[in-house]
């Protein structure tokens, strides 16, 4: 199996950002030339979908200024220091944007969605025995809260009514566990 590794030559800061950290790396190809590589240091993320008892669960509606319109999407944040811990991530994002706080939270996978790009890895969670929190408010979060039934949201998911890849994926991997009867 060949080597495919790439060597960083030089590596070069261009932003530093409140939430990534974006650099222009020159590096050594495997064949001994050279090329660059634009690549966003970001420091992870989680992704909480809450299935309650009755078979709902909450999505949140906030404007995402790079797309410019309202997007609907599962709890989900940014890990607030390089190695927080994805679990407390997780349980903190849905109390914050959800006012629920999870009894249990499984794990559904951990993916890289951006990897020709950003090193960014994001882990997916799936919260039951939901319990009444305190809906924390994040200066300059402005978002609402939307109870469905959860068959809805997956099938929303389906028929490509949810532009957002986390979500998608995220209801996707909880309803593939929910069937799967674990």
């Amino acid at each position: 199996m060949p080597d495919l590794t790439e060597t960083t030559l030089h590596s070069e800061q261009l932003v530093d950002g409140k939430l990534l950290k974006v650099f222009r790396d020159d590096v050594r190809l495997p064949d001994g030339t050279t090329s660059i590589r634009e690549w966003i240091d970001h420091p992870g993320a989680a992704v909480v979908v809450p299935l309650f008892a009755d078979g709902t669960t909450r999505l949140v509606r906030q404007y995402r200024y790079t797309l410019r319109r309202d997007m609907l999407e599962v709890p989900a944040g940014k890990a607030d220091f390089f190695g927080e811990d994805p679990e407390a991530v997780a349980a903190r994002e849905l109390e914050e944007e959800t006012g629920w706080r999870a009894g249990r939270l499984t794990v559904l996978g951990v993916l890289a969605p951006c990897i020709g790009y950003s090193n960014e890895i994001i882990h997916f969670f799936l919260a039951e025995d939901l319990v009444e929190g305190d809906a924390i408010h994040v200066e300059g979060e402005f978002l609402e809260v939307i109870a469905m039934d959860f068959d809805e949201a997956v099938a929303m998911a389906r028929r490509g009514e949810l532009l957002d890849m986390k979500t998608v994926v995220a209801l996707m991997m909880a309803d593939s566990k929910r069937q799967m009867g674990e």
